[in-house]
């Protein structure tokens, strides 16, 4: 099990504010800030940004949501935010038939997603 998970990212300032508000509907914010560097979580940072130029590749993360309502809220403030659609939100009944998701690209092109297994 992951503790947390650090990545450096393009462009800091585009990206703390791409991840602020796509975060928001999840109940995730900024918790700490160390320079170029931040953590979001709720009761504690798990989730950490930093400068230093985009990683090579891409990255997919999955955020739990607490429910369908909460991953269509992620999905409208990620794109409000910037993001990119890389999946609507909806049952993706190939993982699961009570698997609900949803994709979008941050401003570096990785897929960021919330899901939640519940109605």
């Amino acid at each position: 099990m992951l503790d947390h998970i650090t990545f450096a990212v393009g462009d800091y300032d585009k990206s703390k504010a791409f991840y602020e508000k796509a975060l928001a509907p999840l109940g995730f914010k900024v918790l700490m800030e160390f320079g170029q560097a931040c953590g979001f979580g709720d009761a504690r940072p798990f989730f950490w940004i930093g400068g230093g130029g985009a990683i090579k590749g891409r990255l997919h993360v999955a955020f739990a949501a607490k429910d369908r309502a909460a991953v269509d809220a992620f999905h409208k403030a990620a794109l409000a935010a910037g993001g990119k659609d890389n999946g609507a939100p909806g049952i993706r009944a190939q993982y699961s038939p009570t698997y609900y998701g949803a994709f979008v690209f941050d401003p570096d092109g990785n897929n960021m997603e919330a899901v939640t297994f519940g109605s």
